[in-house]
This record gives C-alpha cells, structure tokens and sequence, in this order.
C-alpha cells in the first residue's frame, strides 16, 4: 500500500512513520514538513531513519492509496483533505477536524464553522473496535482522539449493554507528548518536571465531545461525561480512571464476562486479570489498551 504523510515532523508524524517501517506492505511514498522541507527524518529527530522530506507542495496525493494527515487542526488539514479526496487517495486525519458528526455539536465546541461540513458527515470514526466494517470502505476516517480512546475501550461494553446510568466521571492523566511538538510555556521542563497539573477540568475539554458522540451512540440514550484531564512529568502514555455507577445490580464475574466477550477479538484490547490495576508501563510504545475492573467496596459494589 502507497503511503503519503502530511506532517511528518510532529510527534504523531514521527510515531506514524516508526509503526509504518515494521508493516511489510506499507510503503512511503513522501512525507511533508514545512520545517525541514528538503532535509531528511533524522535532521529533525534522533533516528537513523533517513526518509527525505519535501514540502507539501511538492507532495503527490495521487500517487498514493492512503494518505495521513499528522497536521493541526484547521483549515490547513480541512483544505488538505479536500485536495487528497479530490486526487483519489483515502484520507486518514489525525487531527479534531472530522472526528464530530454534526457540525452544529463542531461549532458549539470549537467556536467556528466547519469549512466542509459534507466531509464531516461523510467522516467514519476511526475506532475499529466500533466501526471495523464501516473503515474499510471509507474514504475519509478521522483517527480517535488519545484521551478519548483512553476512555471509550473501557465503557463501551458497559454502555452497549445498557448499563451506564447516564453520566460518567473520568479523571485522566497524560505525558506531555500529547500537547504535541510547538513550544508552549506549560510544556517546558521547568513547568512539567516534578509538578503535576490539572487543566480544562470539568465539561470544557474539546475531546468531551467526541466521547459523549460516541457513548451516546452506543448506548441509544444521552451520555454526560464530567472529565478532568492532568499534565504528568512523563513523556508519553495516558492513565484514564473512570467512575461508574451501573444501572443494574452485577457481580464480578458477571462483569468480567461481559468485558472479555466484547474483546475476545480484539488483539489490542487487554483485560487484566482481577485484582490488577492498569499502569502506563502496560502500554507505553504499543498501540495497546489495557483495562482494569475494580469494585468500589470490599462487599462487590460497583
């Protein structure tokens, strides 16, 4: 398969392009950076990965079958989308644009109109333990957002079966990757190392929406999420604990089962054994999510 990557420079570009390397029909066609346009992948990262670098409008979609837009949000990524459709090449974006389906909720979250509201309803969510079949055949595929995917896995079973009573609590901590390669003076050593912070706590966090879309979907009833997100003295790596409160009396076992049927099949999906608890060393440098269940009291409470 022809690859093309649009942003090959940030860390999700980078990351992007390590996990391609290891697949045997995978093959990088180009990869853009406005920055380093002309130089080389190990110019911009310790690697001796020597893929050259070109600028996007030196870029070829039509001489691909998919292309990554590693991109920030905007209408960069939205313009650049268009031009990859256009061009015949599939479109997988990594960024916020079209992970919303309706651009009413896009607006209301990210104060603007979206510049091409046909691609966000055309747009497949790219979680394939939801949307597998749906993937497959789509042209477009807005890649989940990381604190999302963090807490989807692990309520998806519960909210498919009816047993979310409507409102969710998430308090999640992520490594200071996540905010991505510019600058920012919250990310620099001295802010981040030995501090540990909160931010947009509450109901403000753009990536709310995408969770509440696809809880909702799942469970058929309106799904609220109270979710605060921390800044860890970590490089990668993202820790979602979730407080629930089922809708009908289980037992553990009960609970369990209905978790390891759900990712019987899903090689990425892990279900830890009982009395364990998910750590980031479960997961960091792996595209795996590790999900552990425990009660709320010694008497099997949920």
């Amino acid at each position: 398969m022809r690859i093309g990557i649009y942003g090959a420079t940030g860390y999700t570009g980078f990351e992007l392009i390590r996990w391609l390397r290891r697949h045997p029909e995978a093959e990088i066609v180009f990869a853009t950076s406005r920055s380093y346009a002309g130089k080389r992948l190990s110019d911009a990262f310790p690697t001796t990965d020597d893929l050259p670098l070109v600028d996007a409008g030196a870029a070829d979609p039509a001489a691909c079958d998919v292309v990554f837009l590693c991109l920030p949000h905007g209408e960069t990524t939205i313009a650049t989308a268009r031009d990859v459709l256009a061009a015949g090449a599939r479109v997988i974006d990594l960024s916020n644009d079209f992970r919303l389906r309706d651009p009413a909720t896009y607006q209301r979250w990210f104060r603007h109109e979206h510049g091409a509201p046909e691609l966000l309803r055309e747009a497949v969510y790219g979680l394939p333990e939801l949307y597998r079949k749906e993937i497959k055949t789509a042209r477009l595929v807005a890649n989940p957002g990381c604190y999302p995917t963090s807490v989807l896995l692990p309520l998806i079973p519960l909210a498919e079966a009816g047993l979310l009573d409507g409102q969710v609590i998430v308090d999640a901590k992520s490594g200071v990757s996540g905010a991505g390669r510019s600058l920012s003076l919250k990310t620099h050593f001295v802010e981040v190392n030995e501090n540990f912070a909160p931010y947009n706590i509450g109901h403000t966090h753009r990536h709310i929406a995408e969770m509440e879309q696809e809880l909702s979907a799942a469970a058929g009833t309106p799904i609220h999420v109270i979710f605060s997100p921390h800044l860890l003295p970590v490089s990668r790596g993202i820790l979602a604990t979730i407080y629930v409160r089922l809708a009908a009396d289980m037992t553990q076992d009960a609970l369990r089962a209905l978790y390891s049927e759900r990712y019987a099949h899903e090689p990425f999906v892990h279900l830890l054994p009982a009395g364990q608890v998910a750590t980031l060393s479960h997961t960091v440098h792996t595209n795996n999510v590790v999900i552990g269940l425990t009660p709320v009291d010694e008497r099997g409470n949920w």
